[in-house]
């Protein structure tokens, strides 16, 4: 990240370690991992376009079965440096580990920071169909027109996604990949054509397949090799046309089959 010029990116968009001794990262106090966290924030302010976003994506760090939510530890860190806290997203999804002596963890969260109030933001790119499109006013000096927005409503700050996990398309050897449609809404609502992406935690390069889908310049890392080289491999078969995502808003449930899959 330092090698890259001042204020260059749209949006820096990642989901770092939680510090849970996962085979990608090496487990260390909480306090070494917030510095470490404030040094790659820091890095990412700095590269941080004036109408650019940051959406740090977290879950909860446990120890012993406590849990310590990392947005809510992390959240001066990013107000020191001024930011702006737009929303905080849910992502939720229905699978996951199983907790016996609590409830199970079925959500994250995106927190959306911005540098400034004139931010990038186009809302049309995700809005999603209205419950009642049809729907009219029924009093007013508007009375018997469409009341809803005709392109769609807004899609509201709980994102209902499934998580990657073994029978996935797009699931890899990487235990806690970023599926490409979280990344893509971002991208679109969050960027224009041409604008380029950070992801200082790349993993397996989902971001990247995110901004190519859509016309974006990608700037990646991780420490772990093996990542990289699958994120090589996935990148060129998109540049081959044969890498399948699955599709931004398709519905998680199949509703013509009578006993309704999850897909």
């Amino acid at each position: 990240m330092k090698r890259l010029p001042s204020e260059q990116m749209k949006l820096i968009v990642t989901s770092p370690p939680y510090n849970l001794d996962k085979e990608y990262e090496t487990k260390s106090s909480f306090d070494d991992y917030l510095e470490a966290q404030k040094s790659v924030i820091s890095e990412g302010v700095r590269l941080l376009h004036d109408r650019g976003t940051l959406c740090w994506q977290v879950g909860n760090y446990v120890e012993n079965g406590e849990i310590i939510p990392l947005d809510a530890v992390l959240y001066p860190i990013f107000r020191q440096h001024g930011l702006k806290l737009r929303n905080r997203i849910i992502w939720h999804f229905g699978h996951g580990l199983h907790s016996t002596r609590r409830l199970s963890d079925r959500y994250e969260t995106i927190n959306w920071w911005t540098k400034s109030d004139d931010y990038t933001w186009n809302l049309d790119t995700i809005r999603v169909p209205a419950k009642y499109p049809g729907k009219r006013h029924f009093k007013g000096p508007n009375i018997g027109e469409i009341s809803g927005n005709p392109k769609g409503k807004n899609p509201g700050d709980v994102w209902e996604i499934p998580n990657v996990k073994s029978n996935h398309l797009e699931k890899t050897i990487h235990p806690c990949q970023f599926p490409v449609e979280l990344v893509e809404r971002l991208v679109v609502s969050m960027t224009d054509l041409h604008d380029s992406i950070l992801d200082p935690y790349m993993g397996v390069g989902s971001s990247v397949i995110a901004a190519l889908k859509h016309g974006r310049s990608a700037y990646v890392c991780d420490t772990v090799r093996e990542y990289v080289t699958i994120a090589r491999q996935r990148v060129h078969q998109w540049d081959l046309g044969v890498f399948k995502t699955r599709p931004m808003g398709k519905p998680i449930y199949d509703t013509s089959k009578p006993r309704g899959g999850q897909s």
